[in-house]
């Protein structure tokens, strides 16, 4: 479907262009957000006749993305979820999860849609997460989830938590067999002999 862009929309274009997308992504995003029009001769007319008024609502819109950009820009928020021994978290962190968290730590009106993620957050770790203020003004925040305050701090530290938890399980406890794979299933190891009947020798 060919549609007339009403904002920019990054990997399409800029106000006013002409461009060609799938049926799905404009009848189901595009133009039920008002972010563009099809592109018929009607909504070309439209467009002309309103072009100055669309833009410089789209200059006011991003200079007041850009004022709230320079509190948004580097924040740092904390989530504590429960996991797995091997740091996988039961379900995952979802876009209302930071977007909830951010306006809780004094973040100025951050919505679900302003929230890009590159791909699901299903582990313990830090994580950077743009924040798309406005198509033309976009910020880094990061996203600490941990198990406790504690282990947020280790890792706000640089700490790597699911890997110290790894070394800890690998650790043995208390007395190990040593393994002699040719040995039969029972018999004790043929080096630990050798050293017993080297004691009776000494002895």
């Amino acid at each position: 479907m060919q549609i007339i862009l009403l904002e920019r929309i990054e990997k399409l274009g800029s106000i006013g262009d002409v461009v060609t997308v799938k049926d799905g992504y404009a009848r189901n995003f595009l133009l039920p957000n008002k972010k563009a029009l099809r592109a018929n001769e009607a909504n070309r007319k439209v467009f002309e006749a309103n072009r100055e008024r669309i833009e410089s609502d789209n200059v006011a819109k991003r200079d007041e993305a850009a004022k709230r950009a320079e509190t948004v820009d580097g924040m740092q928020v904390i989530l504590i979820r429960a996991s797995s021994n091997s740091g996988q978290l039961y379900g995952s962190v979802s876009v209302r999860d930071i977007s909830d968290a951010l306006n809780e730590a004094g973040a100025t009106a951050v919505t679900k849609a302003m929230i890009i993620l590159e791909r699901p957050i299903k582990t313990l770790g830090v994580f950077p997460v743009k924040i798309a203020l406005h198509p033309e003004v976009s910020v880094s925040v990061t996203v600490n989830v941990a198990r406790s305050d504690d282990e947020a701090e280790l890792q706000k530290a640089g700490v790597d938590v699911m890997r110290q938890m790894f070394e800890e399980d690998q650790q043995p406890a208390g007395f190990v067999e040593k393994f002699d794979p040719n040995a039969e299933p029972g018999l004790i190891p043929q080096d630990e002999t050798e050293e017993a009947e080297g004691d009776d020798t000494d002895a």
